[in-house]
């Protein structure tokens, strides 16, 4: 295969996106691969161009929102100070790509006209016309928005990828288009499975402190847990009022900790002493109910048994893998009888189906995947031209 020249494009902080980057690294040592996006060039990184991340006026989003509200989707586009900005960043970045491979919904317009007449790979991550439909302004304004936008633009990709099934299940039945899963797996750690002690069972959940993931239900859990099961958070703050809300909540036990946050390499490794990774999603909305998350694979990536309500994704997962347990409903109760009568051996054979199971799920494997898929995409491409 000869070297390709690619685009990767998203509207994120590039280096803090680790799906992202995984792409650069599955592509980067075989191809010519320029990034697009949000913050500093990420080290490592040979090409790379600086999107400027816009603070939105109050009259600019009130202007977007009677876009939205009178449906002139190209202009609230258009106008949009993130299209904006990647429209002025673009146009330092050399063309004739061979292949520009776009993240989420909202960078595929704009992708598709970088593109030329080069092939478009879009990688969707989550479903997004509904991607917050549990919020009023999102059903009424921005979910038709992409909704309209994946009508018109998703015939044109040459490849679409997402994070799990469910989610490429629906964007196939909805828009006619077939969508690969490429799941949001971390690098492989080499780490041990540690024993779980009788009388301590240390539980742990870690991401993003967001309002609709119902936090809360997990700090209620523990009001159905003995003094054996402890709790800590590490979160990383999005909404400063939910995160006061949840410290609040969770004053009342002494068994819950909020512990600072590390950067997502050395979450595996951080959390290597605990024994059960835990994450109860009520699915508030369609993506949270097809969840599939980074968190679920560094669970097993820290050799941790994994506890969760019946998410069809993860669900699918543990039980097929033996590696946690799965309650019947998404409420506290339910979770803690399930998890109140594991014993400590119980615990260490999830853990080392954990262990087993990080040798499948890791970045090694899904990066070898989207590389023979990108050359066989392209090579398609060449045979097409010739």
């Amino acid at each position: 295969m000869t070297v390709a020249r690619l685009l990767l494009l998203s509207l994120s902080p590039i280096a803090s996106d680790p799906r992202v980057m995984r792409q650069y690294e599955a592509l980067s040592d075989a191809h010519d691969v320029h990034v697009m996006g949000f913050g500093a060039c990420p080290p490592g990184v040979r090409h790379f161009t600086a999107v400027e991340q816009p603070r939105a006026s109050r009259m600019g989003v009130l202007r977007n929102a009677l876009r939205l509200a009178f449906r002139r989707y190209d202009a609230y586009y258009c106008q949009h100070p993130q299209i904006l900005a990647l429209e002025k960043a673009a146009a330092h970045v050399p063309a004739n790509f061979d292949l520009v491979l776009a993240n989420d919904v909202m960078a595929l317009p704009m992708a598709l006209r970088l593109a030329g007449k080069a092939p478009v790979w879009l990688d969707a991550h989550e479903y997004a016309p509904r991607e917050f439909e549990d919020l009023w302004v999102w059903r009424t304004l921005l979910g038709p928005f992409f909704d309209a936008t994946c009508r018109e633009a998703l015939p044109r990709v040459a490849r679409m990828s997402t994070v799990c099934a469910g989610i490429a299940r629906e964007y196939e039945r909805c828009y006619g288009v077939p969508a690969s899963v490429m799941p949001n797996c971390p690098e492989p750690q080499a780490l041990p499975v540690q024993p779980t002690r009788a009388d301590r069972i240390r539980l742990i959940h870690h991401g993003a402190a967001i309002a609709s993931r119902k936090i809360e239900v997990m700090i209620d859990l523990m009001d159905h847990l003995d003094d054996r099961f402890s709790l800590d958070l590490m979160l990383v703050e999005q909404d400063p009022a939910y995160l006061a809300a949840l410290k609040q909540r969770a004053a009342r036990h002494a068994r819950i900790r909020f512990i600072p946050p590390v950067p997502m390499r050395d979450i595996a490794a951080h959390t290597n002493g605990y024994d059960i990774g835990l994450f109860l999603l009520p699915p508030t909305n369609f993506n949270y109910l097809h969840a599939l998350p980074n968190k679920f694979f560094e669970f097993m990536q820290a050799r941790l048994a994994i506890a969760i309500g019946p998410s069809p994704e993860m669900q699918a997962l543990v039980t097929e893998l033996g590696c946690g347990v799965v309650s019947g409903s998404f409420e506290a109760a339910d979770l803690a009888a399930h998890l109140s009568r594991l014993t400590p051996q119980d615990i260490d054979a999830m853990k080392h189906a954990s262990d087993s199971a990080s040798q499948r799920f890791n970045a090694a494997a899904t990066r070898q995947w989207l590389l023979d898929e990108v050359d066989g995409l392209l090579a398609g491409r060449a045979s097409a031209v010739h």
